[in-house]
């Protein structure tokens, strides 16, 4: 079993301390500023009910919100029927760990998160430290490890999440009315400790996280890392919280120590403060930024708007929405981690299914855009722009045929039509002829010009840009929205 006393030994044996000046020095792995693209995954108990998002647990004990009477319509009083009696019904009959692995890789995803626990507490992982876990409960099976397995056995990075940080407080709201929240609780009990609710963007709100809970959060997360060994960690929000620090510095060097151990390059995906800069890797919840970044970063965003897991009620975005994410995203020197919400039964919904396919048609003729590319001297031109921070993708933003998203590799220049529409011609101004003493950005020799996945096309430079042919038959359309077409790239050959 996992102990302070193991965590504290890998952490002597160096090379990292358990502080941010010694944690700062870490590197992120060398295939992930190569991937680009990965795909996220939220399942648990709280896809059983398949309503509004993924903190039913939290808001079905909140009088006045909706989950709180479709709660009790459907199942009747928390009393009764709590969230843990969700776990019987979570049995995962559907669960194919290969299926699952075939689509992503399908997709062109290079690496894989799942959610090892979410903020619900139980735990979809083999575990020592509560029996709370999908092993001795429910499926009876070790989700997170037959998914490491088909990762792994399809050449993808293995990954994984974990929300546990949140359970301080997630389930307190239980404890003001009858329900079976207010049962007596201990350590390692499912809903334990179930505290008020904070102002949960407060770094010092109380009530103060206690030393019993944040140890126990520690010891999850390195049984975690000890059993599993993911190559990458994310961690939510709440890691912020003021009391997490010297554990999040522990975690850190143990995970960074065991990782030069066993050979295996890893790092810790962290949002907003969540670690010192230069301890772990920048992630941007929902949304990116609006220049290129001379580091590396990763966005996290799902294909739904309204949900990270399967609902009867998401707001999906289309295809073209998605992959004009990925392609601004990796212009900026970012990865795209993609969220997809299997059903409670295990499967993945054909709409879902179709958008992952969608997306790995058209990585099959741009992918050489993607993988392996680095930022370009200019990130885009065009006059639509996308917002920098999180949650910026409440919003579908309407593209032209002026938009691009430059990437670069191997000598050639990538440009992306974001949205080339019914154009039978696009222009790059940024690429515009030398007149009257004006140069422009790029004032190179172009060789030719090839549209991906179509060949050669025509081109002429002039004063008002690079007017490049635009082979119409081979542009992909959305089959999210008939009238819309996929972006479209070109490569650019110089002398």
């Amino acid at each position: 079993m996992m102990d302070l006393e193991t965590i504290d030994r890998v952490i002597a044996q160096g090379p990292f301390d358990a502080n941010w000046e010694s944690l700062s020095h870490m590197q992120a792995p060398a295939w992930f500023a190569d991937a680009k693209f990965g795909i996220f995954t939220h399942w648990g108990l709280y896809t059983v009910p398949e309503f509004r998002n993924e903190w039913y647990s939290r808001n079905m004990y909140i009088k006045g919100y909706p989950e709180f009477e479709h709660h009790i319509n459907t199942y009747g009083p928390h009393k009764e029927f709590g969230y843990k009696d969700f776990i019987p019904m979570f049995t995962a009959e559907a669960f194919d760990a290969n299926e699952w692995l075939d689509l992503f890789k399908a997709a062109g995803a290079k690496y894989y998160f799942p959610v090892s626990e979410h903020h619900d507490g139980f735990q979809m992982y083999r575990s020592e430290l509560s029996r709370w876990n999908a092993v001795d409960m429910g499926p009876h099976r070790d989700i997170l490890g037959e998914l490491r397995e088909a990762t792994l056995n399809r050449d993808m990075h293995f990954a994984t999440s974990n929300h546990r940080a949140e359970h301080w407080w997630f389930m307190g709201h239980g404890r003001e009315f009858d329900s079976d929240v207010r049962e007596p609780m201990q350590r390692g009990d499912f809903y334990w400790p179930a505290q008020p609710e904070p102002d949960n963007q407060d770094l010092f709100s109380t009530p103060y996280p206690s030393e019993e809970f944040l140890e126990d959060w520690l010891l999850r997360v390195c049984e975690i890392i000890d059993n599993y060994c993911p190559e990458l960690l994310y961690f939510d929000w709440w890691v912020q919280h003021s009391a997490f620090n010297p554990y999040m510095q522990k975690l850190a060097a143990f995970y960074y120590n065991l990782g030069k151990e066993l050979g295996l390059p890893v790092a810790i995906c962290y949002k907003e403060d969540g670690m010192a800069w230069g301890s772990g890797l920048v992630d941007v919840e929902r949304g990116g930024f609006a220049d290129a970044k001379p580091y590396v970063w990763q966005t996290d965003t799902a294909i739904a708007r309204n949900s990270w897991c399967y609902t009867n009620s998401l707001e999906y975005k289309t295809l073209a929405e998605l992959l004009v994410t990925l392609v601004d995203t990796v212009s900026k020197n970012g990865n795209l981690l993609l969220n997809v919400g299997p059903r409670a039964d295990g499967s993945i919904a054909e709409h879902d299914r179709k958008l992952l396919e969608g997306i790995g048609r058209w990585m099959q003729v741009n992918g050489e855009a993607i993988y392996g590319s680095r930022p370009w001297r200019l990130a885009q031109e065009g006059p639509t722009s996308t917002p920098s921070g999180s949650f910026s993708d409440q919003q579908a933003i309407v593209w032209t045929s002026k938009d691009f998203r430059f990437t670069s590799k191997n000598g050639a220049i990538y440009a992306c039509c974001l949205n080339p529409g019914d154009c039978q011609q696009v222009t790059i101004t940024s690429m515009k002829s030398y007149h009257n003493s004006e140069q422009p950005p790029f004032h190179g020799v172009i060789r030719n010009v090839e549209q991906l996945g179509a060949g050669k096309v025509s081109f002429d430079r002039n004063a008002e840009g690079l007017n490049i042919s635009v082979r119409q038959e081979s542009v992909q359309r959305d089959f999210t929205n008939a009238n819309a077409s996929l972006p479209v790239v070109f490569k650019i050959t110089v002398e």
